[in-house]
This record gives C-alpha cells, structure tokens and sequence, in this order.
C-alpha cells in the first residue's frame, strides 16, 4: 500500500464527513509529522516552544506537498481527483491528460479524494509572495483569492507595444524598460513630449510610445498613441504609476496640447500599472484628441501630424489645518 493513499468515493454519491476516512498509511503519515518530536524535559520554555514551531512547520510542509499536483505543481482546490490507485490531480489537469492518470496510466474515471479536500480546510499557509515582503497566512481555502490581490505579487512590464510577459518589482521592471525596450527614461515633474507622423490617417500600424519619468522617488509612464474610437482615429495620452492604486491616488498630473492658440487641457490621476494598457486605453482615461482637432494643431496644410504634449505631475498633501489637499509641485 502507498503512502499517502487515500479512501475516497465516486463524486455523485452523498456521504456524511464521518463516512470520510483516513486509510492507515495516511493517517499513520499525519500523525508522525504532526506531533513534535520528542525533547528532554528541562525548564527552558525557549527550547519547547521551538521544538513546537519546527514540528508545526514540518506538519504544514508535509501536507502541504500532498496537495501538489503532480502534474502542474500548483495547490489543488476541490474538485481533486483520483485514480483508483489513489494517485490525486487537480480539476485543470484532469482535462489535460485524457483521462489517464499521469502516474500509473489508469483510467481516472470521476473519482473525487473528499478526504484530502477535508484535510486541506484545516491547513494555514503563508502566501505565496512572502520571499517578497508578504507576512501573511491563511486558510488554505482563502489563500488562492488572497494571492490574486496581494500588494506584493510581481507587476506586468508596462510596456504597450508588444505583449511582454515579464513581471517583477518596480526596480526590476525599471531596468528591464531601459534595457530591453530602450524606453526613453526622464528625470522631473514636467515634460514636452512631441509626437510627429507623416501619414495622421494611418492608425493601425501606429507606434505607441512611452517615456518613463523619475520624481518623488517614484516611476511614471507616459503613455501617448494612436487608435481607432468608433469610425474616427483619435490620439490619446496618460500617464500610469509604477506602483499601487492607494499610492497613485497621492499623486495628480495635467496634460496639454495646443496650437494656432487654441488648447486642450486634462487633468487626472495616475492609474496604477496593476490596471492594463488596454483597461486604461479603452476607458478613455487621459487627453484624447479627435483628428480634426489633431490636425488643426499642428498647422499648415494639416497633411502632417506635429503634436506637443507637455505636462507635470505633482503630489497632493493634506492640508492640516483645512483638511483640503494642496499640490506639492516638483522644483
């Protein structure tokens, strides 16, 4: 009999917790894991309450491992399959292996291991982000919605012209944007960026760009492109922080272009890169010029676009005395 090995019933049959059982490999496996292991008796509690930290996180590890999936490696959440020969793999992967145990090559069948799912609701686990600053733990049932929220998961690579699958920290991120996309990179709080195209009826193979601007210790991106809204192209420009939604709320910024003395002007706050390029694009959260106006701002014979976008950021500070928020600009 293998370790491990557990009793379990056909999904469709209704069974009261008590009908759940431990086979006595399994139950002998629990037991010796989840007892600290014998110390000699003296008067230092340091020493006792250490033998029951380590024997708590060998427990833990232990059962932890065999809610593996063999298959993808990943926690298994109900359903959990089995094969007849108790090998157990979660609800994705049974769909992947064409109903063959991946171990033994058996049918699978619909076979559902309640006894570990029942094991797994007495578990609490770190998160899984913890290597990045993540103190937490949680119900084993509760960590997966936690981990899909945490302020310490890695961020996407901001950039917009292409689909990078990199993800990392903010330091990280940066570097791989100066690096690897040539991203131009800015130090201050106010810009005058230009964007120039010979052909402004051209939008489905428009370049996006981005500059990313260093101020108040803090990383911005610039975003400005071309794209089509309804029948018309349109350009639009915004700005997104690297970093947290509750950090750009501290933060505003205001764009600009004009010419033959007219301007448009918007102003906003910075949506955080955990909100996508495209989430941000397709909510119309920044500058966006129609066209016609496009044109009538660049002047001549309106054949070419020559666009100036300048702006700044600035931090708002809470006034103490008032309560009102005062912007702290940037020298």
């Amino acid at each position: 009999m293998e370790l491990g090995r557990v009793e379990c019933v056909q999904s469709y049959e209704i069974i009261d917790s008590e009908e759940i059982h431990l086979l006595p490999d399994l139950l002998r496996h629990f037991s010796s894991v989840s007892k600290p292991h014998p110390t000699t008796t003296n008067n230092n509690n340091n020493s006792n309450n250490n033998s029951n930290t380590v024997a708590s996180a060998v427990h833990t590890t232990s059962v932890h491992e065999l809610l593996e999936c063999p298959v993808c490696t990943n926690s298994m959440y109900p359903p959990i399959h089995q094969c007849h020969n108790g090998h157990t793999l979660c609800s994705t992967c049974k769909t992947r292996v064409q109903n063959r145990c991946p171990t033994c090559r058996q049918e699978l069948g619909d076979i559902r291991c309640l006894a570990l799912e029942k094991v797994a609701e007495s578990l609490e686990l770190p998160c899984k982000y913890m290597s990045l600053g993540c103190p937490e733990i949680f119900p084993y049932y509760s960590k997966l919605k936690h981990e899909t929220l945490c302020n310490f998961r890695p961020y996407s690579c901001p950039y917009a012209g292409s689909e990078c699958a990199i993800v990392g920290d903010i330091p990280f991120l940066v570097a791989h944007l100066r690096d690897d996309h040539k991203v131009d990179m800015h130090s201050g709080c106010t810009f005058n960026h230009r964007y120039v195209k010979s052909n402004p009826r051209e939008v489905e193979n428009a370049t996006w760009m981005l500059t990313v601007f260093h101020c108040f210790g803090q990383y911005f991106c610039l975003h400005f492109e071309a794209f089509q809204l309804g029948m018309a192209p349109v350009y639009m420009a915004f700005l997104r922080f690297m970093g947290d939604e509750a950090e750009a709320r501290n933060y505003s910024y205001s764009l600009e272009v004009g010419g033959n003395g007219r301007k448009l002007i918007w102003e906003g706050t910075p949506r955080s890169i955990r909100d996508s390029h495209r989430k941000v694009r397709d909510s119309h959260d920044g500058l966006i010029i129609q066209r016609n106006m496009a044109l009538f701002f660049s002047g001549g014979d309106r054949k070419e676009l020559k666009l100036r976008v300048t702006g700044r950021i600035w931090k708002e500070q809470q006034n103490p005395e008032g309560g009102a928020c005062i912007p702290n600009l940037c020298s």
